[in-house]
């Protein structure tokens, strides 16, 4: 099997990241899952339609071992074969959601390190390894509206989000040039994920915003993992990918 087209994705065992991960299964295609579990769903998927994928069961919370191995692994493959290679950092996580006078610091540390500092570390070693490649090379981080928009009770992620969507405008800065890499931190729209389900489980007396949650549920406004994912992966393929290093599914 030759496989063309390369993608590496985080946080692929559920949500948003287990469907864009499923829709990524096509020949022609290697693709590369980090995550805390792995799916045996996923890898029949993958023998189905005839597409190559490795799975890799990995606490992002040690991004520093995660991106080393990343760096190590991208230098074995051919990079001659591929004519195009992705990295999708989706993986975060909302943490406890309570105020920050309140948190607890291995809490917020972990929330951060999965959130953040994976992200940079792990887009760190994927231009490193892949500087010299002819592929076609992109970067695709995750974010959200909470990432441009502050909430209570949600200090670790909004951090997290705001500060990929900035490492993303400075990365954008840096990549110049014949053979650069694009780079976009998107935020995907609102999605029925079990973050979802965590933030309107909140205690309402630490999470005020609960409300607001709840209603999007009840309103039928909450897109699914499936569709998200589609309209995501569309946006990757735009051949204006990367024009605005910032930006949202929707515009």
């Amino acid at each position: 099997m030759t496989s063309s087209h390369l993608t590496v994705i985080t946080g692929a065992s559920r949500g948003l990241g287990r469907a864009m991960a499923e829709q990524l299964l096509q020949p022609g295609r290697r693709l590369l899952c980090i995550s805390r579990h792995s799916d045996d769903a996923l890898a029949r998927r993958a023998r189905e339609a005839d597409a190559e994928l490795e799975q890799w069961q990995l606490d992002l919370a040690e991004p520093v071992a995660a991106a080393e191995r990343l760096s190590a692994w991208l230098a074995t493959l051919d990079a001659a074969s591929f004519d195009s290679a992705t990295l999708i950092n989706n993986a975060g996580t909302v943490g406890r959601i309570r105020p920050l006078a309140e948190a607890v610091p291995a809490d917020l540390s972990q929330a951060l390190r999965v959130g953040l500092e994976s992200a940079m570390l792990l887009t760190a070693a994927f231009l490193g390894a892949t500087k010299a490649w002819r592929a076609d090379r992109k970067v695709l981080n995750i974010s959200s509206g909470l990432g441009r928009n502050a909430m209570g009770s949600q200090a670790p992620y909004c951090a997290a989000k705001a500060g990929m969507d900035h490492f993303s405008r400075a990365v954008a800065l840096e990549e110049k040039g014949p053979g650069a890499a694009r780079i976009v931190s998107l935020a995907p729209g609102v999605i029925d994920t079990d973050m979802q389900v965590e933030l309107r489980g909140g205690d309402p007396d630490l999470f005020p915003d609960r409300v607001r949650f709840e209603r999007l549920k009840a309103d039928g406004k909450l897109d699914s993992p499936q569709s998200a994912a589609a309209k995501v992966l569309k946006y990757l393929d735009r051949a204006d990918f990367g024009s605005n290093p910032v930006a949202d599914v929707r515009d």
